[in-house]
């Protein structure tokens, strides 16, 4: 069973992100963290919602065979 949050270093191992480009997120309330101590804690939850919230990517250019 996975733990129902995630410290910051997790995150960003799990969502492939750096450590500015989280923290930017949290400024901007684009994604909800939490504080625990000296530890910054983001849900499991909240990282769900936050991923699903990302735009699709969409190329343009050439079209495929």
């Amino acid at each position: 069973m996975h733990a129902p949050a995630l410290t910051l270093k997790d995150f960003c191992d799990a969502y492939r992100v750096c450590r500015e480009t989280a923290y930017q997120q949290i400024r901007a309330r684009r994604l909800r963290a939490v504080k625990l101590g000296r530890k910054t804690l983001i849900l499991r939850a909240d990282a769900e919602v936050w991923a699903a919230s990302l735009p699709e990517l969409r190329t343009v250019g050439r079209e495929q065979a």
